[in-house]
């Protein structure tokens, strides 16, 4: 093992530069991190979903569903086969998310993804499975759809949970949550300054 740090070890003229610019490094996704909220991703709370603006239209019409008193944003969205799938997915997920978002990529009207379109109807399942076994509805999985023998939930109960969103400017007048502050008390109070 000791054999193995001193092959790693730069050479002792370089040292200082290489631990300075391992310093700014990790100073920079230590940053990256705090702005982004990325700690609020491991939770299921629904105005995480809020930390990219374009979501307030999908937010909105959630908080006025049925869906809002018994299920969140994960709830749906998320597979719930176990836990690596779920932190699997979600961090696959958040991480075209925030690629999009942070290169201004994303549509004015959002469309689920295929994977994501599995998981919900998955969960619509998963949640509904009494009700759809004691009454005469048929249901399918994901794969009986993509081989076209059945349908998707949503493609009857179309204004579940989100109503007609078509467009970011579906809700211009939303009432949401803010996005809470990322930047420590000092750096906004220079902020204000300028």
């Amino acid at each position: 093992m000791k054999k193995l740090i001193q092959h790693l070890m730069p050479p002792a003229s370089w040292r200082f530069p290489v631990i300075l610019l391992l310093g700014v490094l990790t100073g920079i996704g230590l940053a990256i991190l705090r702005i982004s909220n990325a700690a609020s991703y491991l939770s299921d709370n629904p105005q995480t979903c809020m930390n990219c603006h374009v979501m307030t239209p999908q937010f909105a019409t959630w908080q006025k569903s049925s869906h809002a008193r018994v299920a969140t944003c994960n709830d749906c969205h998320v597979p719930h086969t176990n836990f690596i799938s779920t932190y699997a997915f979600k961090a696959m997920d958040g991480l075209r998310h925030s690629t999009i978002f942070t290169f201004r990529m994303e549509q004015e009207v959002i469309h689920i993804k295929e994977a994501g379109t599995a998981v919900v109807q998955e969960n619509c399942i998963r949640c509904h499975y009494e009700f759809i076994n004691t009454s005469s509805l048929v249901t399918s999985n994901y794969k009986n759809i993509q081989h076209g023998t059945g349908r998707l939930c949503w493609g009857c109960h179309r204004e579940t949970p989100h109503g007609r969103v078509s467009s970011l400017s579906s809700f211009p007048f939303a009432r949401v949550p803010g996005v809470t502050p990322v930047f420590p008390e000092w750096i906004e109070k220079q902020l204000q300054n300028k």
